[in-house]
């Protein structure tokens, strides 16, 4: 296969490389075979993150253990026939108003988006941004693979433009912002609305309270405990030693790229006030409405809990299944939704379940017409192939 146009040294193998994208299609001018010089650090970060078969397959077979792992544990004596009846009850026009919002809310973040590259003059088209963002949708929810949706779109972008470092920041900030968000949101609410208020566990047996951070200080302890005693019997041993000693270079060489990456972005973005308050705002604005949707199908189940509790735990799940150690999530999510309003909201396990499969479902039935994009091609250029791999591998 021929490699990528103005690359004869690139490592991506490319499909169809015939046709060239125009400006009428939505896309920037691809960048020149000259481009400056100060930018090849982003080209070789994006080669760095395509890891070799081997490791692709190992880790994505460790996601797989956590994912089935995770499910196993969510749905552990659970009674089918109580679940059925609870989604027996669900209206479906509550559903599909979630989902209508959901997916309104998926636009705006490819908007989002657009104004970021907007913000450093990079002209990409506002159709072909939010179905970017679809795709990479889809690759994150649908596709366990070891390339993301965040990096999908780094690499196209950064393709198809001379400003690689600020179209690769572009996304990074991107997701930088949704996750402050989402923490705003969770602390925000928590700090108005639930801290120093009694819980309400399903159980009459369990009785919590939120004040003083009474429970994540007790949490926090015991990790601690646990994380010295899991040092301690690492230290005791050479292959123990060995270990932390890559951990450690891992960690140093990894944490220092991505301060250097956060470093650029800060600089670059600060040029911009206006453009990150008007970001942040909008971003604030379409979670709220994301986890209003939910709140609607929560109340459609009967979870008595109000609405200040979703804005609360689901930014904290959201956040949780970020982390790239199951695919797509799986079972962290439902998971974490469980335990959170079984514990903390009054809601039964079916309920609590009910509620985090839906959420599970929206996320699928959202992520289709990024499917959709990748099998057409719609708005890809014909020398873009998405599922590229680095040649003699």
């Amino acid at each position: 296969m021929p490699n990528a146009p103005g690359s004869k040294n690139s490592k991506f193998e490319i499909r169809n490389s015939k046709h060239v994208p125009s400006e009428a299609e939505g896309f920037p001018p691809p960048a020149s075979a000259g481009a400056t010089p100060a930018f090849a650090g982003v080209t070789s970060f994006l080669r760095k993150q395509e890891l070799s078969p081997r490791r692709r397959g190992v880790g994505l077979v460790l996601r797989a253990v956590v994912a089935v792992v995770a499910i196993v544990w969510v749905f552990r004596g659970q009674d089918w026939g109580q679940l059925g009846r609870v989604f027996a009850g669900l209206n479906l026009w509550y559903f599909v108003l979630s989902l209508a919002i959901y997916v309104a809310g998926q636009a705006l973040i490819g908007l989002r988006w657009w104004l970021l590259l907007r913000g450093q003059t990079i002209s990409i088209g506002l159709w072909t941004a939010v179905k970017l963002h679809f795709l990479g949708l889809f690759y994150n929810n649908l596709m366990p693979s070891s390339i993301g949706g965040d990096l999908l779109r780094a690499w196209y972008v950064a393709k198809h433009t001379d400003k690689k470092l600020q179209a690769v920041l572009s996304v990074f900030v991107d997701r930088g912002l949704g996750f402050s968000a989402m923490t705003l949101i969770a602390v925000f609410c928590y700090l108005i609305f639930l801290r120093g208020q009694q819980l309400r566990p399903a159980s009459p047996n369990l009785e919590f309270r939120i004040s003083n951070f009474e429970f994540p200080a007790i949490g926090g302890v015991w990790l601690l405990v646990g994380a010295i005693v899991f040092l301690s019997l690492l230290l005791l041993t050479r292959s123990g030693r060995a270990l932390l000693g890559k951990a450690w270079r891992y960690v140093y060489i990894n944490g220092t790229t991505l301060l250097n990456r956060s470093k650029d972005a800060i600089i670059i973005y600060c040029r911009m006030p206006l453009t990150i308050l008007a970001v942040l705002g909008l971003t604030i604005f379409l979670q709220i409405l994301v986890i209003t949707g939910f709140w609607l199908i929560g109340l459609n189940l009967k979870i008595a809990a109000g609405a200040r509790y979703y804005f609360v735990f689901f930014p904290i799940v959201w956040v949780f299944g970020a982390l790239p150690i199951s695919i797509a999530g799986i079972g962290l999510l439902e998971g974490g939704i469980r335990e959170l309003f079984t514990r903390f909201a009054g809601a039964s396990v079916e309920q609590a379940l009910a509620l985090a499969l839906c959420q599970r479902f929206i996320w699928v039935l959202a992520s289709l017409p990024g499917a959709v994009v990748h099998l057409t091609g719609a708005h890809l250029p014909r020398d873009f192939f998405i599922d590229y791999k680095q040649a003699g591998d």
